[in-house]
């Protein structure tokens, strides 16, 4: 990725890294022991601007819980980057721990330092992605990082030997010296009856999407779609929720404007819609001094959009390859910008050979998409232009499967909506966006149903004032509510509310000493769940030029 402002600011600016080089960026995974700053409710004295080193990039999520059970280590891939040429390597699960695991942890390392981009990065396993992730911008004396993810949903390709392929493209030269240096190891906890501590329910098969022909197993009876979405690359589409029809008088465009969906589909048939997360990257903003030490939600571990496609799974268990494919609902035709590498997760019936059934249901709402630009006063320099979109997308479908244990029926109805408002003013001097996306899913199968709600939320502007000083303020949530009920009775319920707040300025176009840069950022993570040992999570962290000035949990 390439850093540029969340409009065509920086073409005016003409704000190359060379300007802002030295950045921290994304979420580093949470330090289980709560070291990670020394700071606990109390307030750090901040420097009175940034310098050349800060705090290393911090978030307040919590990190993977693990079991205390036998564990065992594996180094996955330990590389250098410099350019586009991917780590090759091979893996082999370990033999001490068995192949019956509690839990399987994910944790990459990395360090830089000197004057880098924030880059995007992969790793994969006999082709299956398990982690998208991103970068953080270096400062000139250098930085290391963090991040964790639970893999123990991949155990099917885990379970075996597998080709490694990692890739985060970068680009090192006299100007731009940072090497990203990583790390990446695998850690198994095995499952222990005596402690109570049981291998979870995991997928049996787990294929990668590497082409749109697939064949499925004939005894499928669960079939799960992960997509990891990321609009990338440093073009507009990085920036997709700022873009405007063609012709309002911004730098950049997409004819139906700003509404995106990721969409999947089988055989040619709509089966499954989703909201895009609205990730900001490390130099997103055009500010990086936002992201120094708390990066923008989910920044570093890139989460995939997940899709029931249990309706089809009759239809896919005939034997015969299928087409599924994943695109991107409001890209201009042609125009790149966009990944979604796609993994199935699949369950089989330990008591037939072949599964069979129909699909009984399929309804699918008109998509709506409507875009009104309000051009801005002629002759008043401070006027705004504004566009307003509202779009949005229904489906629901139905499937029944006679199962080994009986019919089962899976009914998927999910909604979508977009709403937002984007001012600027001529020459995008002053750019903001207020924008929310809900994603509204409900599964039922049998006689349970699990409803979940997602919102994210981005209030934010950008402005260029006298003697070329920038400044954002921005606001970002990420919230989702999922409740499990049984026979109508709710029998567990979950919330997640991760908010991030930041305003930073500096003095663009002139040598790193003369930037005199400042900024503030909090992030607030809450996580509640009604299930025993879920219990309550609630982390605060607050920064002011780099320094870390309150580390606060609440449960």
């Amino acid at each position: 990725m390439t850093r540029h402002r969340i409009t065509g600011l920086l073409g005016a600016l003409a704000l190359a890294a060379g300007t802002l080089a030295g950045a921290a960026g994304p979420a580093a995974a949470a330090d289980p022991t709560g070291r990670e700053s020394g700071v606990h409710g109390a307030a750090a004295e901040p420097p009175a601007e940034f310098g050349t080193d800060w705090h290393d990039p911090l978030t307040a999520a919590p990190p993977v819980a693990r079991p205390a059970t036998r564990s065992c280590e594996v180094t996955v891939a330990e590389a250098q980057f410099r350019d586009y040429t991917p780590y090759v390597g091979n893996y082999a699960p370990p033999a001490a721990c068995g192949g019956t695991w509690a839990k399987v942890v994910l944790r990459l390392d990395g360090k830089v330092k000197g004057r880098q981009y924030d880059r995007l990065g992969h790793l994969s396993l006999g082709g299956v992605e398990i982690l998208r992730t991103s970068t953080p911008e270096p400062s000139p004396d250098g930085i290391t990082w963090s991040v964790e993810k639970d893999v123990t949903r991949y155990r099917d390709t885990l379970s075996k030997p597998q080709p490694v392929e990692m890739l985060i493209g970068n680009f090192v030269d006299g100007t731009y010296t940072g090497v990203i240096d990583v790390k990446v190891t695998l850690t198994f906890y095995a499952a222990d009856r005596d402690r109570h501590v049981p291998a979870p329910d995991t997928p049996d098969r787990v294929l990668p999407l590497t082409t749109p022909s697939v064949t499925t197993p004939r005894n499928t009876e669960r079939l799960l779609a992960e997509v990891y979405a990321t609009g990338s690359g440093g073009g507009c589409e990085e920036y997709w929720y700022m873009t405007t029809p063609d012709a309002a008088p911004y730098s950049c465009k997409a004819a139906d404007g700003p509404y995106r969906e990721v969409r999947i589909s089988v055989d040619g048939q709509l089966a499954g819609i989703a909201a895009p997360f609205p990730t900001v990257w490390t130099g997103g903003w055009s500010n990086p001094f936002l992201w120094y030490v708390t990066p923008a939600p989910r920044a570093f571990d890139v989460q995939p959009v997940l899709y029931d496609l249990t309706p089809y799974a009759a239809l896919l268990n005939d034997g015969r390859p299928h087409r599924i494919e994943v695109s991107v609902a409001g890209v201009p035709a042609g125009q790149s910008g966009w990944s979604t590498p796609t993994n199935l997760l699949l369950w089989q019936d330990e008591g037939r050979a072949v599964v069979t059934g129909s699909l009984t249901r399929h309804e699918e709402g008109e998509p709506a998409n409507s875009t009104r630009w309000t051009p801005a006063a002629p002759g008043t320099p401070a006027a705004q232009h504004r566009l307003d979109t509202e779009g949005g997308h229904r489906l629901t479908v139905t499937g029944r499967l006679d199962t080994s244990h009986g019919r089962v029926t899976t009914t998927v109805t999910r909604a979508v909506r977009n709403t937002s408002a984007h001012r600027w003013t001529e020459g995008e001097n002053q750019d903001a966006l207020t924008a929310t996306w809900t994603d509204e899913e409900s599964v039922t199968r049998g006689s349970t149903t699990v409803r979940t709600a997602r919102t994210y939320t981005m209030d934010g502007e950008t402005t260029l004032g006298t003697g070329d000083r920038l400044r954002t303020v921005i606001a970002l949530g990420d919230r989702a509510e999922t409740s499990t009920l049984r026979g109508g009775r709710t029998v567990d319920r979950t919330r997640l509310d991760d908010r991030y707040t930041g305003d930073a300025s500096y003095t663009a176009n002139v040598p790193r000493e003369q930037r005199h840069a400042v900024g503030t950022s909090s992030e607030r993570y809450q996580l509640y769940g009604s299930e025993p040992g879920r219990g309550c999570y609630d982390r605060t962290l607050s920064t002011a030029q780099g320094t870390v000035t309150v580390d606060r949990r609440r449960c």
